[in-house]
């Protein structure tokens, strides 16, 4: 099940790389109250970095919870 969470993590950490106006990381980081910064890390702005860290954690621990009560749901385990 946890493959679940980490599929989805990663995808949605590539896709707010690539496009980092996804909801829910932006508003996150605004909740922090830190200054964004364009400082690179591996060649991508830290602020984009977390954005996308963060992107992937939210829609990862829905993903997997979705996924867990489903299968809870449908098969008798």
């Amino acid at each position: 099940m946890s493959m679940v969470f980490l599929a989805v993590f990663f995808a949605f950490l590539l896709m707010t790389l690539d496009g980092p106006d996804l909801p829910i990381g932006r508003q996150f980081y605004g909740l922090f109250g830190v200054a964004k910064s364009d400082y690179p890390v591996l060649g991508i702005g830290v602020t984009t970095l977390v954005y996308a860290v963060l992107n992937g954690v939210f829609y990862g621990v829905i993903a997997w919870l979705v996924f867990t009560f489903g299968v809870k749901r449908f098969v008798n385990i």
